[in-house]
């Protein structure tokens, strides 16, 4: 991959997601496969489908992210992981931060997510 290219590619990649999120979700569904996965606070979806049905199912009529931080790094197989540190806020929610997770892969010159990793930032000091 060329130099510092995947960064680049992991920069638009996170801007154009959260700006489809923030407007409408369902746009979202062009960006995964039928072999994607989506981890969304520990549960579990694969599939396009799947994962758009979960993402529009949220339970909130807005949201608005903001971006405290993003690394991006090539792999072994030309693939790129970006993993994007921030906030949100959801109706009128206080804002809470977010940990996000994309692996992108390039198929057929088109840049796709076939894994997606989400968590809210909370802290629980109990034992599972």
């Amino acid at each position: 991959m060329g130099e510092k290219i995947w960064e680049q590619i992991g920069c638009s990649f996170v801007q154009h997601y959260y700006r489809l999120f923030d407007s409408d979700r369902t746009q979202l569904k062009s960006i995964y496969t039928d072999a994607s996965c989506l981890s969304w606070e520990g549960q579990h979806f694969q599939g396009k489908d799947a994962i758009i049905n979960k993402i529009t199912g949220l339970p909130f009529q807005k949201i608005q992210h903001s971006i405290t931080s993003q690394d991006h790094q090539p792999t072994f197989d030309n693939s790129i992981i970006c993993m994007v540190v921030g906030q949100l806020k959801a109706d009128d929610d206080p804002i809470i931060g977010f940990h996000q997770i994309f692996l992108l892969k390039n198929v057929q010159d088109v840049w796709v997510c076939t894994n997606d990793i989400f968590r809210l930032a909370l802290h629980n000091f109990g034992c599972a």
